[in-house]
């Protein structure tokens, strides 16, 4: 039974179980202690997106590093693929992200890259509340001079910026090029316009001026239609919103219709069997893409593997099968060719290409794929909801399934980062389908 891990690291409401300054300290001396089994370094990298909260939870994960005598590298605000890169970058040990992604500002998390720059896996996590529960670090601080010290890479975002603009065609440049950059008031807003501006762009900067509070709020990935709007109202040619800690990516097209990552990732992967750089002509995405990308993908003589849930698990299978791209509706995009977890301002870098290559707009690329009428609403709750005791739950979606047969699927499943149950319906009929959710969600209520 995990108690602080989740599906995407610690998370919760900051200052309170699990995100304490407390839980932090513990969890910082907790890598410490695995990563000093290695022979190499003993160096941990930390960097944080902009809420509030990071100050505390990253003074009080560096202390719990320092003090079983491993250092750390503070990289400030920088976005969790930018941790990734330099963690292996730095050839660190270890790379840890304090974020909550796309969720409130209130909220915070934490999540851990191993040296190779990619997610802690279950093991790793499920060791490491071992240690923490089970007290085995009492007796192990290290004193005088084997305590850690920390020190700030002063050049983070310069070197992240670098190495996203080496991801781009180097006979390729964005002249002409105007975009619309939303970037959530979050982790990105010192990185990604600078990438577009350098390479050639005209960037219009909506939600660049975080407060610490600010971060996601009506803006970004998660509320695209800021951006969206401005797009339409300017007549540019591409609108890219990130969300809070830069992993995703939503865009709209030139005609200010958002195109989310099932459309994008249709896009690149038909780019990618072109040059045959897809490999296996495999896709990897979650049960939650659309059943359009699985009928697109096999027009183009590839095919579509799902995983559950979360971007990690996407990236364990492309590992586990040696596949080269994938991601998720919500716009984590991952291109293990460039780096080892979601980023959106690579991701939007890529696709910017195709439209160079193809010297077409997005609104033409993306009719690639046709999606089904998808309806995804969600249940708040007070607790964790066990699906099996609500009365008829089961039934009622056995009769709906049967309803919609071989042209449509139902998904109910709980949130792995907040108390949610997200109910996802898809099918020909908009209205038959919305009417279904609308019954499972007042059960669920119920």
């Amino acid at each position: 039974m995990r108690r602080l891990f989740g599906t995407d690291g610690v998370r919760g409401v900051a200052n309170t179980y699990p995100m304490t300054t407390e839980i932090a300290m513990q969890i910082g001396r907790g890598i410490a202690f695995l990563v000093k089994d290695m022979k190499h370094g003993h160096r941990i990298v930390i960097g944080k997106d902009t809420r509030l909260s990071c100050y505390m939870l990253e003074n009080a994960l560096a202390a719990g590093i320092c003090s079983m005598g491993v250092d750390v590298l503070l990289c400030g605000p920088l976005p969790t693929p930018g941790i990734a890169f330099i963690t292996t970058s730095m050839r660190a040990d270890a790379g840890v992200v304090i974020s909550a992604s796309h969720n409130p500002f209130q909220d915070n998390g934490i999540k851990i890259f191993s040296g190779d720059g990619f997610k802690l896996p279950d093991e790793k996590e499920a060791d490491i509340e071992d240690l923490i529960f089970s007290q085995k670090m009492a007796a192990l601080r290290p004193v005088a001079d084997e305590v850690g010290k920390a020190a700030r890479i002063e050049d983070a975002r310069g070197r992240y910026i670098v190495f996203l603009k080496n991801t781009f065609p180097k006979n390729y440049t964005l002249d002409g090029f105007h975009i619309v950059l939303d970037c959530a008031n979050g982790a990105t807003y010192g990185v990604a316009p600078h990438v577009f501006e350098e390479l050639g762009a005209k960037v219009t900067k909506i939600a660049v001026e975080p407060d610490g509070k600010n971060i996601n709020h009506e803006c970004g990935a998660l509320h695209p239609q800021l951006m969206a709007d401005k797009v339409r109202q300017l007549g540019a040619d591409l609108g890219i919103a990130l969300d809070g800690d830069g992993d995703r990516v939503i865009v709209a097209d030139e005609k200010g219709n958002i195109v989310n990552g099932d459309h994008i990732m249709a896009v690149c992967a038909a780019d990618l069997m072109s040059r045959k750089k897809l490999k296996k002509k495999t896709l990897v995405a979650t049960v939650m893409s659309n059943m359009g990308l699985e009928h697109a993908m096999e027009r183009m003589g590839g095919k579509l593997a799902r995983t559950q849930v979360g971007d990690r698990y996407v990236v364990e299978l492309m590992r586990q099968q040696h596949y080269s791209f994938g991601g998720e509706q919500s716009g984590h995009l991952i291109f293990l060719e460039h780096n080892t977890t979601g980023d959106g301002i690579l991701a939007a870098l890529q696709l910017l290409a195709i439209m160079i290559k193809r010297r077409k707009p997005m609104s033409e690329l993306a009719t690639i794929m046709e999606s089904f009428p998808q309806v995804l609403k969600n249940v708040r709750t007070a607790k964790k909801v066990d699906l099996d005791l609500v009365p008829g739950f089961h039934e009622t979606v056995k009769k709906m399934e049967q309803q919609l047969g071989s042209e449509g699927r139902i998904l109910v499943r709980l949130s792995g980062t907040e108390p949610v149950v997200r109910v996802m319906i898809e099918g020909k009929n908009l209205d038959t389908i919305d009417a279904m959710a609308d019954e499972l969600c007042q059960l669920i209520r119920g």
